[in-house]
């Protein structure tokens, strides 16, 4: 049973960099947004920025390079991600459930990252100062993995409490986002029954997979709660929880993309490309049978009549 686990870690966790490869790979290849003209964008220069401007209002701005403040980017990205701020904004209801299970999620991949990296020292580094060192970050990874299981069973009780409590949700709420938050409970009730059985019986195993050291005792509890969690990890990149991958995109190349179209330029392309695409949408004011091309759609007038069009 040992090598299983084993197995499944490696697996697990190969299969999650493949799915959010194969994510952003598929993301990045959708065809060209349409502008949102949605203000303040986060690398604006700050002076307007801070009231919603844009560098459009510059006389000539197309002459002039179009300055980036990165700073303004990272200080958004990193107000959402660590914040949720967009939720505390638009739904703050929903946001302490919420933050509790995402910030769950990161305590718990810093606890990981930490018994991992200590792991690793154990198993390959010897010496008083690396024993030290690796037993400091097996200490510190076995706390916050602790304080990150409860938060994530904490939220995601919370999160299911209000997917089926709350009518403002139902019409959200689909029989996946229910399955999704009982396979967190399940996988991470079982690494805190691990935990409070003993502690160290994840960071023993999570050791013993550096070698792949058949020698270790695995037991059925923290055995289980481990093949579960790396199951969840290979399982998220191919589920809308990959948002975690589309909100990069949502940003960058929707909220935030004000880039000019310039003539032989690469936007340019993917508008020519765009205009001929075939459409299929359902409203019949559109007229997008699958026939006609977006151009054509968009040089026609949707509110002539059929005869009208036909004489011009």
């Amino acid at each position: 049973m040992t090598n299983a686990v084993y197995f499944a870690m490696y697996a697990g966790l190969a299969i999650f960099l493949l799915g959010c490869l194969l994510r952003i790979r598929e993301y990045a290849r959708l065809p060209l947004h349409l502008r949102w003209e949605l203000y303040p964008v986060a690398h604006e220069e700050p002076e307007r920025a801070r009231y919603g401007g844009s560098y459009f209002e510059t006389g000539q701005w197309w002459l002039s390079p179009q300055a980036v403040n990165h700073r303004g980017e990272f200080c958004a990205m990193f107000q959402e991600i660590a914040f949720l701020k967009g939720l505390w904004e638009y739904n703050r209801r929903l946001w302490p459930a919420s933050y509790l299970f995402h910030f769950g999620l990161y305590v718990s991949i810093a606890a990981a990252a930490l018994g991992g990296v200590g792991a690793a020292i154990r198993a390959y580094l010897s010496g008083v100062k690396f024993a030290q060192g690796a037993a400091w970050l097996l200490l510190a990874g076995k706390w916050l993995g602790a304080a990150g299981i409860a938060l994530v069973i904490a939220g995601a009780i919370l999160l299911l409490a209000r997917r089926l409590s709350d009518p403002a949700l139902k019409n959200y709420t689909k029989p996946a986002d229910l399955f999704n938050l009982v396979f967190f409970l399940v996988a991470f009730g079982f690494l805190a029954a691990a935990w409070l059985e003993n502690p160290s019986s994840v960071a023993a195993i999570v050791r013993g997979a550096w070698r792949f050291d058949g020698g270790v005792h695995v037991a059925a509890v923290p055995a289980i709660g481990v093949v579960l969690s790396c199951a969840l990890a290979a399982y998220i990149p191919f589920t809308h929880m990959a948002h975690f991958i589309a909100k990069y995109f949502t940003w960058h190349t929707v909220r935030w993309d004000d880039r000019r179209n310039e003539r032989g330029g690469a936007i340019e392309a993917k508008i020519a490309t765009a205009l001929n695409y075939r459409p299929t949408w359902s409203a019949a004011h559109i007229g997008a049978d699958g026939k006609r091309t977006w151009g054509e759609i968009a040089s026609t007038n949707p509110n002539a009549h059929p005869n009208e069009e036909t004489q011009k």
